[in-house]
């Protein structure tokens, strides 16, 4: 029996636990099949900082969740136990050391067989989870939903930050290049090598400007044959969304993805008639910086997508 998030019905939503979705704390479960851990941490970036931040505005947007949802057909709450890990502790002084216990952490709760739902926190916090959990799967196939490819070789000279995770995890041999893709991507870059040096890395990219020709139905097509065969880490930078739908981020982009194209890509992970849903083992929603955010806007986005993919995690096991 799991046990689910403090009844809406019962208790107002401005009261109760400041966990996700109001849900139970890991250590009042006696075990989880997914943990939701806060990863408060913002060294990498390169702009506007506030993420460390991320992982409480988004827990004090998702008050609004409901157990149901409609349009997947699941109680994800009462099919799956989610349970809030609380925040791991990582040194905003020393981005090595916050790695390595970022890394730690969530191979860590891995190991006890949750699927861990990381609350950014900043991009560069990718490169350990997916060190983490290549360690139990081996290379994996990315997802990454972003304004920007996040494969650039270092900034002034660094080599760990928020826009070269996937870089230094393709040279780690941690992801599968023959499986991984962008989607989202659209903006200025720095020049026309950076897309060459994206393939090279092993990505394929749906830009932005594809769901306006091809419609979220034809995207949703070309994910799934791309990462179907193996297990999936999916990372989502909330600057995907255009900045109307997520002004609360640190590298805005104009032209993005509204939240319901990106909700809807979400769903489309799941089964779909005989064919089975992804085989995610990861997941990340990063780089929400609540500085920047009014009225909860870009943490009630960021809260829904997690929302939906717990949702998707019900339907690949029931």
């Amino acid at each position: 029996m799991t046990i689910g998030p403090v009844d809406g019905q019962q208790v107002p939503r401005f009261a109760g636990p400041p966990t996700f979705a109001r849900l139970p704390r890991l250590d009042e479960v006696s075990r989880a099949d997914v943990a939701i851990v806060g990863l408060p941490f913002d060294a990498g970036v390169s702009y506007r900082p506030g993420a460390r931040f991320g992982p409480a505005h988004i827990r004090q947007s998702s008050r609004l969740l409901r157990p149901y949802h409609p349009a997947v057909g699941v109680s994800p709450f009462a099919s799956l136990q989610v349970a809030d890990a609380g925040d791991l502790a990582l040194n905003p002084f020393d981005i090595t050391g916050a790695l390595d216990a970022c890394r730690a952490g969530i191979l860590g709760l891995a190991q006890d067989g949750a699927t861990v739902v990381g609350l950014g926190g900043d991009h560069t916090l990718a490169l350990p989870a997916l060190r983490a959990l290549h360690a139990l799967h081996g290379p994996l196939a990315v997802l990454h939903f972003d304004a920007h490819l996040d494969t650039w070789d270092t900034y002034f000279g660094a080599p760990y930050t928020h826009g070269t995770p996937f870089r230094r995890a393709s040279e780690e041999g941690l992801i599968d290049q023959e499986r991984s893709m962008h989607v989202g991507i659209r903006g200025p870059l720095y020049s026309a090598a950076d897309l060459d040096d994206d393939a090279r890395l092993g990505f394929a990219v749906v830009r932005a400007d594809d769901y306006e020709t091809d419609g979220v139905a034809r995207t949703v097509e070309r994910m799934r044959r791309r990462l179907a065969g193996g297990p999936v880490y999916l990372s989502v930078d909330i600057d995907v969304l255009d900045p109307a739908a997520a002004p609360g981020t640190g590298t805005p982009e104009a032209g993005g993805l509204t939240s319901r194209e990106l909700l809807h890509s979400l769903r489309g992970l799941g089964p779909t008639g005989d064919e089975p849903g992804l085989d995610i083992v990861g997941i990340d929603v990063v780089e929400v910086a609540p500085a920047y955010d009014h009225a909860e806007i870009t943490g009630i986005a960021a809260a829904h997508v997690i929302y939906d993919l717990l949702a998707v995690l019900a339907a690949n096991r029931s």
